[in-house]
């Protein structure tokens, strides 16, 4: 049976040695100027140096390229671009179609991977996208398994799933930080723990604590759970997903590894032992929830979600 890819992302360099040892297929990095909300800021050097260190153990390199171009960072592309062409990245992650017309002018062999983050969200999209020189789409979070598997089945380009992690749920390119302390003491407030990635936005109504955060592309506002369906996998396995991400953006090193490691038991198992895989997921669930920081709670995002038309 074939297996996902199992695509992790990377906080550093180095950290890319621990992922290839865990189990890990392929590693995205990029840099905050042209990507989005990535676990660790890889310079041009990094960049190199990363595909480098990857390609040794078989991983591919995805580079992301999905945040949204202004006509001011538009003339930079195609210098970017012909860089990663350079290095060997293995595929462009784009969103803004300007990143598309770039790559057909100065890397036209270039791999592309579709990603506006929310609207994937049904196989003729997908399929348009493909035609126009995307070889994967990465489905938007706030689908269900049912939708997932309905895109799937009439998918002309390969399909992208996240697995594991945190989901944005907002972003403006507007530095809001600053106006949300002027409610402090009201609904929404912010407060700075002792935790070392930052800041929460705190909703007293549902005790809910959203990681925020902000940088050159703006605000970014992300879920209070991580998404975690290590004991779900099997309907899309057999449905022949290509690629399972685990985001590791605002987590610790450690905790991205060991993670990788439990996803990587779990794909193995599903793909060549479904029956053991039967006997085992809770455990590996059990494993995952062991070291889950306590400020982020697990849960299955919208997996199992009713569509409501």
């Amino acid at each position: 049976m074939k297996k996902p890819e199992l695509l992790v992302t990377p906080t550093s360099v180095s950290h890319i040695h621990d992922l290839a040892n865990a189990g890990a297929d392929a590693v995205m990095i990029g840099e905050q100027r042209y990507g989005l909300r990535l676990a660790g800021e890889f310079s041009r050097a990094d960049v190199a140096e990363a595909v480098k260190a990857a390609h040794q153990y078989g991983m591919k390199v995805y580079v992301a390229m999905n945040a949204i171009f202004h006509n001011d960072k538009v003339d930079e592309l195609g210098d970017y671009i012909r860089f990663l062409a350079e290095v060997g990245a293995d595929a462009i992650v784009f969103g803004d179609p300007a990143v598309l017309m770039t790559v057909r002018e100065v890397a036209p062999h270039m791999k592309l991977h579709w990603n506006t983050e929310t609207t994937a969200t049904n196989w003729y999209t997908c399929n348009y996208w493909g035609r126009k020189g995307a070889k994967r789409a990465v489905l938007a979070r706030e689908l269900n398994m049912e939708a997932i598997l309905e895109i799937k089945k009439h998918a002309e380009v390969e399909i992208e799933v996240q697995v594991h992690g945190m989901t944005c749920m907002y972003q403006s390119k507007r530095s809001l930080i600053g106006n949300y302390f002027e409610y402090q003491g009201k609904v929404m407030e912010i407060e700075r723990k002792k935790y070392e990635k930052g800041m929460f936005l705190y909703d007293k109504e549902r005790d809910n604590k959203y990681p925020i955060f902000e940088d050159e592309n703006g605000t970014h506002i992300m879920s209070p759970n991580d998404i975690c369906i290590i004991d779900e996998l099997s309907e899309m396995v057999d449905a022949g997903i290509d690629s399972f991400k685990i985001d590791g953006v605002l987590h610790e090193q450690s905790y991205i590894t060991e993670v990788t490691k439990l996803y990587r038991r779990a794909v193995d198992l599903c793909a060549e032992n479904r029956a053991q895989y039967e006997k085992e997921k809770d455990e590996l669930l059990a494993k995952i929830e062991a070291i889950q920081p306590k400020h982020r709670p697990l849960d299955t995002g919208f997996f199992f979600k009713e569509t409501v038309y």
